[in-house]
């Protein structure tokens, strides 16, 4: 199984630059990360530092997100977020930029809450643009943008599957055909999504997997739900990028559920 460890929900305890070296002595490969700064356009040494890290520790950056804003503070994303668009094509530039240091090829771009101010068309037209700036960005790497659901948060408005297909396919007939699915199981499962239908419908056009168990956003085998059965499917299926592991646990024992083979 080839997992990818989100070292932005995943050994917290740990200063983010040595999260990858922890990952590697883990046992993995492969590490993906929100965005990792604290603005849209960090100073190049700071993308200096980060990139070095991944390097030093031997492992591949296999996923990014755009800056999304504040996230702590509840923000999930600028790509409806008018009044913020340069601040998003200005990103896009500088994951591009690390894109062709590292060879990442996936990039997670989250869409955004509800503004009061103005109607949902209207941010729905702006993400439109932005989603196509952004995948015309990435595409200069062979990168795909990723569009994900998410739960736990009314405002934002891609709950399931079917939202963000709906949002894709715009994306397709505005010329664009690198932005695909990216089917968190627990947030399409705690949004009350039918993850097997999903699956069945459309694991081979997936951008990417990701998971946690419900209740809890835990560890696999912590909750209820069948993600190796889910996984499993998605493989015979046609998916065959990185599984992200994206739930929190503490450090100790955030790994104890997995197999892998030792060196």
């Amino acid at each position: 199984m080839t997992y990818t460890v989100n070292c932005s929900i995943l050994l917290t305890e740990l200063p983010l630059l040595e999260r990858p070296a922890a990952v590697k002595a883990a046992g993995f490969d492969a590490v993906e990360f929100w965005w990792p700064f604290a603005e849209a356009v960090p100073a190049d040494k700071d993308v200096d530092a980060f990139i070095a890290a991944l390097e030093n520790a031997g492992v591949q950056l296999s996923g990014l997100n755009f800056f999304a804003g504040d996230m702590p503070a509840g923000d999930r994303g600028l790509v409806s977020w008018k009044g913020r668009c340069g601040e998003f094509k200005d990103n896009i530039d500088v994951v591009v930029g690390i894109a062709e240091r590292t060879g990442t090829k996936a990039f997670n771009a989250l869409y955004g809450n509800r503004q009061d101010a103005f109607t949902p068309q209207e941010q729905d037209e702006l993400a439109l643009k932005n989603l196509v700036a952004a995948a015309e960005g990435v595409a200069k790497v062979g990168g795909t943008v990723l569009l994900e659901p998410v739960s736990g948060t009314p405002a934002y408005p891609l709950k399931t599957a079917a939202d963000a297909l709906g949002v894709i396919a715009a994306t397709k007939e505005a010329g664009v055909d690198n932005v695909r699915l990216l089917a968190d199981f627990y947030h399409l499962a705690v949004n009350g999504d039918d993850v097997a239908a999903v699956i069945e419908e459309h694991a081979k056009d997936f951008g990417h997997i990701q998971i946690a168990d419900n209740p809890g956003r835990g560890a696999p085998g912590t909750g209820s739900l069948p993600l190796g059965e889910w996984i499993s499917r998605s493989r015979e299926l046609g998916y065959s990028g990185y599984i992200g592991l994206e739930y929190k646990a503490p450090q100790a024992e955030a790994f104890a559920w997995a197999i892998r083979p030792v060196a």
